[in-house]
């Protein structure tokens, strides 16, 4: 007898946007907060914080790959969800009680570790717990319940700082919390998918094996997979970490006390938007929707480039969180449709290795433009980069419609 649906959704769904919930309350209680700790406390210029950002992200993303090809081979997600999960929140005493720089790149790269771990088994459980017509549906929500987490979580810090000013360090520790939450939710609620349509195909792959380095890698995907992971690296490229639109803010005069606060109203405007944008792309086509994505996101940034007034920060933010409510997750729904059964959480893997080690040289760059030439350089470097993926992805996908009109006229 299949599990009783919670608001529609599988348990599963419902459970993992929970757990996401809980990890991101605490998770940005922290960030918006690291690289204000970073210059204003340890004196760090901008190329510096690239680079953690840079390490941190890029070096952790090589164990998508890896995790995710270990759980489709052992069959199991739960536990790369547990260990994780569990990593991530136990490297905040590291940033509590952090002197130099390097303890900070230190958590960083400690907790991208564990979300190396715990993301490829992560979706890929919420791609096999949801019919392919609502994966938009499933992962919108699953974005949506993460984000509003990253609405909580800065408000916290908001309210902590307002009352022990400038204890950063109090609003460290205390981010422990919900990831601890977060963690037993899993333990007693998630279960491992048992789908009868992987077991067969594992079967069938057993009895024409493929190599082993072609099982961690591209072989056995086809060109779809592959053309979508090479432009969303291409535009990963030009995207540098979220530290610089915070830096910006900053650099144009918002005050560091209100910084919580704007990047509660980005993680609102995201959470708001993500549901629904999953719900529209099952129902217009998740293409449509991407594309939208990448157009809007080269006009933020060219905003963020030119803009000379709080106000305008303010309002970059919120089409920022539009932005990302109308991409994230339809990312993770696309794939969901061209990442063959019983691959899941490997395709998921390759996926988020590669939009992962995109954010080292985009970083990297990113700090040095900054350095260099000044901010509006950074930005106008990640919005050429997404306006280039937009154009391709628009050639690629009239392509594709064009090949499956053809197919459809010929049978």
């Amino acid at each position: 007898m299949p599990d009783k649906k919670l608001l529609g959704l599988e348990r599963n769904v419902f459970f993992t946007g929970l757990v996401s919930f809980f990890m991101d309350m605490g998770s940005e209680m922290i960030y918006p907060l690291v690289p204000i700790f970073l210059s204003s406390v340890l004196g760090i210029n901008k190329s510096l914080i690239g680079l953690i950002e840079g390490i941190a992200e890029s070096t952790a993303s090589l164990l998508n790959v890896f995790s995710g090809w270990f759980s489709d081979k052992i069959k199991k997600r739960k536990i790369f969800m547990i260990a994780g999960y569990g990593i991530s929140t136990l490297s905040r005493p590291i940033l509590a009680i952090a002197t130099l720089w390097s303890h900070v790149l230190g958590f960083r790269f400690i907790d991208r570790f564990g979300k190396g771990i715990r993301g490829a088994p992560r979706d890929a459980i919420i791609a096999e717990s949801t019919h392919p017509s609502d994966l938009g549906r499933s992962f919108g929500f699953h974005r949506g319940m993460d984000t509003f987490g990253a609405v909580i979580g800065p408000a916290i810090a908001f309210v902590i700082l307002s009352l022990f000013t400038g204890n950063f360090r109090l609003v460290f520790w205390l981010s422990m919390i919900p990831g601890i939450i977060a963690v037993v939710i899993i333990v007693f609620f998630i279960k491992d998918t048992k789908d009868k349509k992987i077991t067969s195909i594992q079967k069938s792959s057993s009895e024409n094996p493929l190599p082993p380095f072609a099982k961690v890698g591209m072989g056995g995907f086809d060109w779809r997979f592959k053309v979508f992971v090479a432009i969303a690296t291409l535009f990963a490229l030009g995207n540098s970490s979220d530290v610089f639109l915070i830096l910006r803010a900053t650099n144009i005069g918002v005050e560091e006390t209100q910084i919580p606060i704007l990047y509660l109203l980005f993680n609102l405007v995201y959470s708001l938007v993500s549901l629904s944008a999953g719900i529209l792309s099952d129902r217009i086509g998740r293409k449509r929707v991407i594309l939208s994505g990448l157009i809007l996101f080269g006009f933020v940034y060219w905003g963020f480039a030119v803009s000379y007034e709080k106000w305008h920060i303010w309002g970059l933010f919120m089409l920022y969180g539009i932005f990302m409510g109308t991409t994230e997750g339809i990312y993770k729904a696309h794939l969901g449709t061209i990442i063959p059964e019983g691959r899941k959480a490997t395709g998921y893997g390759i996926y988020n290795t590669f939009v992962g080690l995109a954010v080292l040289p985009a970083s990297i760059i990113g700090g040095y433009l900054w350095d260099k030439i000044g901010p509006h350089a950074t930005f106008y470097y990640g919005s050429i980069t997404a306006f280039a993926s937009a154009v391709i992805f628009l050639i690629i996908f009239s392509f594709d419609k064009l090949k499956n009109q053809k197919d459809t006229s010929t049978s």
